[in-house]
Formats: C-alpha cells, structure tokens, sequence
C-alpha cells in the first residue's frame, strides 16, 4: 500500500509538472515549426525555444518454450507512452530536458514505475565543452542506451543492454567535440554520478561512480543526429561511423550493476555497509550507408568485494551471517554471485528499403562468469539470442512504423520457465509493435 501512494504521488507530481510546463508554451510562446515525429518547435519573443515531443508504443508478446508442458504467456501493453519537453535559453547557453513515460516500465523491460526519465540542466561552456547535471542517460553504458527508443531498428534492445546497463543515472556530465582534421571529429564524455541509478528517493549507498568514454568519428557528424538513431531513414550519401570505448568504476554499488540502490545491502562487524566495488568497460561502433546499418557493442564487467563483510541484509531488513555458495560458506563469491559479472557482445544489421520497408537482424552472445548473476536459470543462463526483425516504416522520418521480431533463445546451459521450474528446451519470443510519434 506505501508503494502504491508513492507512485500515485509521484504520478500526482508528473501530471502537474506537464500542466504548468504546458500553460507556459500557451502563454508566453509561439509556434514557429513542427514536423512529423519530430515534434512541435515553439519561440520566445526573446529568442528563447522550446521543444515538445512524444511517442507511443503499444505492443503484444509471446514467450514459449519448445517443453510442450509449458504453456505459452502472451501479453498485451503500453510498451512506452512517452513526453519530452526541451528547450534553450535566449543566449543559446543553457539548456534543459525534462522526460517522463506514463506507462511506467523503464527501458529494460522490468515495469517498475519510474515515470521520471529525464531532469537536467545543460551549460555550454564553450561552442564545443558543455556541462550537464540532473538525471539522463549514463554515456558510460553501451552504444544501444544512446538511441532513442522511438528509433530503434528492432521492438526491444538487446539482452546485452538489460544485462549491463544502468540505464540513467543522477550527477554531472561533462562533452567535449573537437575538430580532429580531415572532416574527422573527436567526442569524449566525463561522467561523475551517485551510482546509484534513476530517481533515488532513499539515501545514497556507497560512494560515487566515475567514468568516460571516447568516441572517434572518422568520416563527420551523422545526418539528422544519426549517431543517436539506429535505422538509415535518412539513407546517408557518405559512410559515416563511429567508434567508441567506454570506462566506469562503481565504487560502492548497493545492486546488481548500478540501477536500484539499496536492493543488495551487505554490513561488516561493525553493523557499517561495506559494499563491493564495480568496474565496466567496454568498446562500440555504429556505421550507416545508403540504408544499411550496423552496430557492434562489446562490454565486460568486474568486481572487487570487500574483505570485511559479515553479515547481508534480507529484504525483510533482517540480517544474516549465512554465505552458502555449494553448501559451503564463501562469502566473496556469494557476492559475486548476486552481480553481473561476465562479457557480452551483440552484432545487429539491417537494410531499409526505399519503399519503407526494413529487414533486420541481430546476435548476443553473453558469457557469466563462474560466480555471477547471468548464471540465474530465470533470467538469464542464457548464452545465445538470435533475432531477426522486419518493420514499415509509414513515414520518412520515425514518426510512424510497425515492428514485429522473432527471437529464438538458447537454453542449452540449463533453464527455467516463468514459474521457476526446470526445464529442458529453448526459448522463443514474438513481439509486435505500433510506433506513433508526433
């Protein structure tokens, strides 16, 4: 019952937000622009703009197993129901974003009512260094978790993303973009945040998550921010590609991969938290031409778990000095054993046709280390993910499509079904979706 108010206030405040934010387009600004799915475009008397934008995607799934015995689950449901507004300054220095999705799941698939997506304040400090603080998307996770969801080239992002990403996270973010010769351009990123992923109501666990990333774009700028969408709507003239590696270190990490805070509690003699520490790294390209697309993202995760810890605290609140891994108390790889640790890599590829139509394709492959989390049989322990995907898309732009995929899932490391039991089989998922954005 808390959690239920909770999420109606929260939902109370969004809605309230919208309102205000809204009565202040209707008064003080003008419409100047609007073009389909990219959203409506108003300005200020004194220079100032603002950016509205939304989409919405309801979808239908169907998982099965090849053990007959196990029954089929489908679901139907708002996929996203997403609102974006933005805008800048009359200076053009500060900017901002705020972002909610009132269907409540975040972007991995887990409906956990995190209806606040994004909150910042931008400050370009330069004509190329700008500085950022609120909550937003991490650049620290793989290339995926840098497109928009209404652009993505299949109905859902890989298992690598749900695998490893935090997602969204709240602190400062520094960019950089420098000339690097020959049309070439050099993009890097800082990012200093509470590790602690979106929305911490509780207190901070831990201490704070730094990290960077760089990437390498030989051949310019995308067209039509590009870089941030997967399909070539735009059907690019010249190659164009980017390259990137990226580096985090969670010190202090109260879960699984940073996303929920406070969900893995562990305590020393003392009754103090003593928290293991989380690195992540990985490496990503993105290449488009003349509709074919391709992206490569590899990433790998390790952990360091203090030498002091004691005593877990269950969710109850309660705690215990039991550490079973085998029958046999171990506590660092029990630690180990409830994070993801291990590699991943994913390769998608797709070609849109002139007359709308999109054929794709994707692999993921990922690898749990002896002691991990991706070991669960539930939800993961699965290493292969084959996908192929075929869209129309009923505009030229992404302001309208209909996906449907197919993926079949390995489940030859041994699996369970949706109720826990073991079973002996593979996986198959079917998933449609409508795309409608304004």
């Amino acid at each position: 019952m808390k959690n239920k108010t909770m999420n109606n206030f929260k939902l109370t405040i969004v809605f309230l937000a919208l309102s205000l934010s809204f009565t202040s387009i209707a008064q003080n600004t003008e419409l100047y622009s609007y073009s389909f799915g990219e959203g409506y475009n108003f300005e200020n008397a004194n220079g100032s703009t603002i950016k509205l934008q939304g989409y919405i995607q309801p979808s239908f799934e169907s998982k099965s197993f090849t053990n007959e015995t196990t029954e089929t689950a489908n679901r139907f449901r708002m996929r996203r129901l997403r609102l974006r507004l933005s805008g800048n300054s009359a200076n053009q220095r500060f900017s901002y974003r705020f972002q909610v999705d009132l269907a409540g799941a975040n972007e991995v698939d887990t409906e956990d009512n995190n209806y606040l997506l994004d909150a910042f304040v931008s400050y370009a400090i330069t004509n190329r260094i700008k500085a950022t603080f609120g909550q937003r998307a991490t650049f620290t996770d793989n290339r995926e978790l840098f497109m928009n969801s209404n652009a993505l080239q299949l109905v859902e992002r890989s298992r690598l993303t749900s695998a490893f990403a935090s997602i969204r996270e709240f602190g400062l973010f520094l960019e950089g973009r420098f000339r690097t010769g020959g049309g070439s351009q050099l993009k890097s990123y800082f990012v200093l945040t509470n590790g602690d992923g979106a929305n911490v109501f509780a207190g901070d666990r831990g201490g704070l998550k730094v990290g960077g990333r760089l990437d390498f774009l030989p051949f310019g700028l995308f067209t039509n921010f590009g870089q941030f969408r997967q399909a070539d709507v735009v059907r690019e003239r010249a190659p164009k590609l980017v390259v990137g590696v990226h580096l985090s270190q969670n010190n202090g990490m109260s879960s699984r991969r940073g996303r929920a805070s406070g969900s893995i509690v562990y305590l020393n003699a003392n009754d103090e938290e003593s928290l293991p520490d989380y690195t992540k790294y990985g490496i990503d390209f993105l290449f488009k031409y003349r509709g074919f697309s391709a992206i490569g993202e590899y990433i790998s995760s390790r952990a360091s778990v203090p030498g002091d810890i004691t005593q877990r605290v269950r969710n109850n609140g309660t705690t215990s000095t039991t550490f079973l891994v085998n029958g046999a108390q171990d506590i660092e790889n029990y630690v180990r054993g409830r994070m993801m640790l291990g590699e991943a890599y994913n390769i998608q590829m797709g070609y849109l046709f002139r007359n709308g139509f999109s054929i794709d394709g994707r692999y993921t492959h990922l690898i749990g280390d002896e002691h991990s989390f991706l070991n669960n049989a539930t939800f993961y322990n699965r290493p292969n993910y084959y996908t192929i995907g075929v869209s129309k898309y009923l505009s030229r732009s992404y302001g309208a499509k209909i996906q449907a995929s197919y993926t079949h899932v390995d489940g030859k490391l041994g699996i369970n079904d949706l109720q826990g039991n073991a079973i002996m089989g593979n996986e198959n998922l079917v998933r449609i979706m409508l795309t409608l954005a304004f």
